[in-house]
């Protein structure tokens, strides 16, 4: 499942960028996130509660940044194992740049998932990840606005 989507967040390009690899700020944005512990700069451990339909899981898995062009692009994915409901994997490739006194984050991800959890439907599923990533972009771009507001 393909998903792609952009924001204008009214802040720097590098504020962006920092505030996207800072791992306290993964685990509050990251909806359902129970746990996100940094391995090394590039690699998480986390647990996820996942909610689709009737169906309520927790996957355990990994995060990892790569393709890093500071401040530039990068590639956040991540795969989980949730039991019998199944997995989930995939990817978004981030991308900032300048517009006018704000940044520009275009994203273009890619999800698949297995198991119980995909026999809802693709609809459902759909549904639910594009809210996820959006409740995702929202809270970090609500976070940028946090801190711009605080650092003046």
């Amino acid at each position: 499942m393909k998903l792609t989507g952009e924001r204008l967040i009214p802040t720097t390009r590098q504020v962006v960028w920092d505030t996207l690899l800072d791992p306290a700020v993964l685990r509050a944005s990251i909806p359902g996130c129970d746990m996100l512990e940094k391995k090394d700069d590039e690699n998480f451990e986390a647990a996820v509660t996942i909610k689709v339909g009737p169906v309520k899981a927790k996957f355990a898995g990994k995060v990892t940044l790569s393709d890093l062009v500071q401040p530039v692009s990068c590639t956040i994915s991540g795969q989980g194992n949730g039991g019998v409901a199944g997995f989930a994997k995939g990817g978004a490739r981030i991308t900032l740049a300048d517009e006018g006194d704000g940044c520009r984050l275009t994203y273009d991800a890619d999800v698949d998932i297995g198991g119980k959890i995909a026999s809802l439907g693709d609809r459902l599923f759909r549904g639910v990840v594009q809210k996820n990533i959006d409740d995702f972009f929202n809270a970090v771009a609500a976070r940028v606005g946090a801190d711009s507001l605080t650092s003046q």
